[in-house]
């Protein structure tokens, strides 16, 4: 429930609290740190954890490969919005149709963060039921994520028109819909544990996918070495982060 919780309201909160200059900077160091959070956490932690149970190795395969191409389809009918590309996109006022095409937009994404939220809560769970100390990777992997996309789409509510008290109370919302989802994960998958394994792989499916095919080519745009060294150290810093707590909790 913690861990659920503060997935959602941290990261609308830091998006929160700062000007768009300082937001467009913490964006895109938090983009690189997220890469290695995301990919460790379901490289060397999440998808052993589900192999390593007595799930068939095929099937868990074909839902590796079923959850990227799902979670391709799914950001291609934007019901997955993973927003960090709008942080360049231009402030000015909108007009006429604009407007209300940006006011649109801005409910698009409310809706789809709380889909998102409410899915993240379920994964959360599962990680949790499978192990208390994967349950925390995977929080702190999804919270690495989350923030940069909150920024984002705090960005775009915005210049959708909202108001910045109204949209963090609509964010604070929509990242609630994660501890329904946890709720409702925990209980079903307490008492389905075979499905487990499962929804890991889902996982971190979605985790790689969001680190290969929407934080990367954002990090690609800054091909400069001064970009690249940084972008780099905070990856190292991501996968750093998980094999120490994952360390630590293999001593106890």
């Amino acid at each position: 429930m913690l861990t659920t919780a503060i997935s959602g309201v941290f990261s609308i909160s830091a998006a929160a609290l700062f000007s768009f200059s300082l937001l467009s900077k913490l964006v895109d160091r938090m983009v690189s740190l997220s890469v290695g959070i995301l990919l460790a956490t379901s490289l060397l932690h999440a998808l052993p954890e589900a192999f390593e149970s007595e799930a068939n190795t095929h099937t868990l395969f074909a839902v590796l490969l079923g959850g990227l191409l799902a979670f391709f389809l799914l950001e291609k009918l934007a019901i997955l919005r993973h927003s960090h590309h709008h942080e360049h996109d231009g402030h000015g006022h909108h007009h006429g149709h604009d407007a209300h095409e940006a006011g649109t937009a801005g409910w698009m994404i409310l809706v789809g963060d709380s889909l998102h939220n409410f899915t993240d809560g379920i994964l959360i769970a599962a990680a949790f039921l499978a192990d208390p100390h994967l349950g925390i990777m995977t929080g702190l992997a999804i919270i690495a994520h989350e923030i940069p996309q909150e920024i984002g789409d705090f960005i775009v509510l915005l210049n959708a028109g909202f108001t910045r008290t109204r949209a963090y109370a609509y964010n604070i919302i929509s990242g609630l819909m994660a501890i329904v989802g946890g709720v409702i994960g925990y209980l079903l998958l307490d008492q389905a544990q075979s499905w487990i394994p499962y929804v890991l792989v889902f996982a971190s499916s979605g985790f790689i996918y969001i680190a290969v095919s929407d934080l990367m080519p954002q990090m690609q745009r800054r091909a400069s070495m001064r970009e690249t060294i940084p972008q780099v150290l905070l990856i190292a810093l991501g996968v750093g982060i998980v094999l120490f707590l994952t360390g630590n909790a293999h001593t106890h």
